[in-house]
């Protein structure tokens, strides 16, 4: 007695699978999850292994384009011009954890929005100390930091981002520059099929800190410092679900 499944003819005795018939089957199952499992052990180990002697640097990268508007996270239109967010282990601390190098940016997205691009004005940001840089400059990269347990790999990245609005002109009350910091969480699960990682969800916050002057004599300065502004003042952070499928290739 045969089972007319897709053309195959599989043996059936008495109403049921032949013996060899489950055994292969399980034999097939085993060696799939056996051959998931190494593929998950050799990514942690690439990862362990990782800038001996400068010999190996394991990085992920995602392809896409830049951000036609730099600073407006709710827009995620890309521009024509190609670029790379890229993450770049860096350091092995243990227990999983591990520091990475960004360039490139954070792919950026809204919910319920196919459109895709990589935001670097906000998600690497800028530095600066007066007497070293003068104004502060826009950072080429920027440290991360990460788990990862062999299936789901966690990033978190801090930023700052300054619009240098701060301006001394006399007779008019003086105001420093908007300054914006930046916290994204990049949850990611590995697939060992691809040697990819899809990109799950981010939670993305945004602070905001300015300091005025204030005609008041007893208090001359006015301070706004907000913990949590990506919409209005002290709302909640952001979790955001990709619409398309953001891979990140393993290098």
């Amino acid at each position: 007695m045969y089972l007319p499944f897709s053309g195959n003819k599989e043996k059936v005795t008495n109403g049921a699978l032949s013996p060899n018939y489950a055994v292969d089957r399980t034999y097939l199952t085993f060696i799939r999850g056996t051959t998931m499992k190494m593929m998950q052990g050799l990514v942690i180990t690439l990862f362990s292994v990782f800038l001996q002697g400068h010999a190996l640097a394991i990085s992920i990268v995602y392809d896409g384009f830049t951000c036609l508007n730099a600073v407006d996270s709710n827009d995620p239109t890309p521009s024509i011009t190609p670029t790379q967010s890229k993450f770049e282990v860096i350091e092995n601390i243990g227990e999983g954890i591990y520091r990475l190098s960004l360039t490139g940016g954070v792919p950026r997205f809204v919910n319920n929005n196919q459109n895709v691009c990589i935001d670097s004005a906000t998600s690497i940001g800028y530095a600066g100390i007066p007497a070293v840089d003068g104004l502060p400059r826009p950072l080429t990269s920027i440290d991360a930091t990460a788990y990862f347990n062999g299936q789901e790999l966690m990033i978190v990245i801090s930023s700052m981002y300054t619009d240098l609005s701060a301006r001394g002109t006399p007779f008019l009350p003086f105001t420093t520059s908007s300054v914006f910091t930046f916290t994204y969480t990049l949850i990611m699960e590995f697939n060992p099929n691809f040697s990819s990682f899809s990109l799950k969800k981010v939670l993305r916050n945004r602070g905001f800190t300015q300091t005025s002057e204030s005609r008041n004599l007893i208090a001359p300065f006015q301070e706004t410092v907000l913990p949590s502004f990506n919409e209005t003042a002290r709302d909640n952070p952001r979790i955001l679900t990709p619409v398309s499928n953001i891979d990140f290739l393993l290098q």
